[in-house]
């Protein structure tokens, strides 16, 4: 907001000291607020908001000893308002934030409270900031200020950047889901729990093919499909491990199992006491074990190689959308 002011003393020098507290303020919050929620980590960047707790408090208190432009009071009260919910929200909101942060991985509902935490705190901060604005303008109509504005303005970006993160979030959500899944399937697979991993195989299908029909819901955020596509081939690769991979995989378990089951049997017995169906019974389930695992280790090597190389696709793409769409704040 650039404010042109007629003369000293004038209602526009008036704005212009109150604004230049409250503008400042307000690039340095959104700044963090946008580091904090959607880039780097909350406990990376948590310095920068014990920096502005103080900051924004001894703000508020400077703005509170202003005196009202001739008895209105309700800029300089909007102001000082925005600020004192800056504190809190930095103090509570995204104390909460960094706490949901340690275990927002753990689980899909996890993640769900901890990207809410970060919308509810942000829209917290949009709707005061509007309402600052508010009394801004009318401020500056009421003085006959001229304002001029741009596309730049704090306002515009701070709504634009909710629209992304809303559209990120969304998607963001659907990925993660499965990715969870997944997850938990390879936790069957180490401890070689059977049951688990038909169980862990039919929660990522379910997941996956859900997931797809929630991105075509979803749709495209300003003709930008790069975040739907990657998501979507992450939960193509997760349907076809589901349906055509995990069943060999489990194959290979159970000849272990069965293998293992019958080698103790025949290492049991003396070896005179052995027939030939015994030995052939031994030489069958190892025969069949040995090629389990070969395919086990072909499957795995494969799956391995597509995964890494489009989790790293789908990072590369959230970085490329979000810088992209999101404005800076500095």
């Amino acid at each position: 907001m650039l404010l042109k002011a007629q003369e000293a003393n004038d209602p526009g020098a008036y704005l212009n000291s109150i604004g230049i507290q409250f503008n400042e303020m307000s690039k340095d919050m959104m700044s963090y607020m946008s580091a904090a929620s959607h880039g780097k980590s909350a406990r990376k960047v948590d310095k920068k908001r014990q920096e502005l707790i103080s900051t924004i408090k001894e703000a508020e208190r400077t703005v509170r000893k202003m005196r009202p432009f001739k008895g209105d009071h309700q800029l300089r009260d909007s102001v000082a308002a925005y600020l004192k919910l800056s504190h809190l929200v930095l103090l509570e909101d995204f104390g909460k934030i960094v706490d949901l942060e340690e275990i927002a991985e753990q689980s899909y509902d996890a993640m769900e409270a901890y990207l809410l935490a970060k919308e509810r705190a942000n829209d917290k901060m949009d709707l005061s900031y509007d309402r600052v604005k508010e009394q801004h303008d009318l401020f500056a109509k009421q003085y006959n200020i001229k304002i001029i504005e741009n596309e730049s303005t704090l306002s515009k970006k701070l709504e634009t950047s909710g629209k992304v993160y809303s559209y990120y979030n969304q998607v963001y959500l659907v990925f993660f889901k499965s990715y969870k899944d997944e997850a938990y399937l390879m936790s069957a697979y180490e401890k070689a729990d059977v049951n688990a991993m038909e169980q862990t195989k039919n929660a990522l299908a379910a997941s996956s093919a859900e997931g797809m029909k929630k991105l075509v819901q979803i749709g495209l955020h300003n003709y930008d499909a790069t975040l739907k596509n990657s998501c979507q081939q992450l939960l193509a690769f997760y349907q076809q491990e589901a349906s055509s991979k995990v069943p060999d995989q489990i194959d290979f378990f159970l000849k272990k199992e069965n293998f293992e089951k019958i080698k103790k049997a025949f290492d049991a017995k003396r070896q005179n006491d052995r027939t030939q169906e015994d030995v052939n019974r031994y030489n069958q389930a190892g025969k069949d074990y040995n090629t389990a695992v070969n395919k086990f280790n072909a499957i795995n090597t494969d799956l391995n190689k597509k995964r890494g190389d489009l989790i790293s696709q789908w990072n590369k793409t959230v970085d490329a959308f979000l810088s992209k769409h999101v404005p800076k704040y500095r």
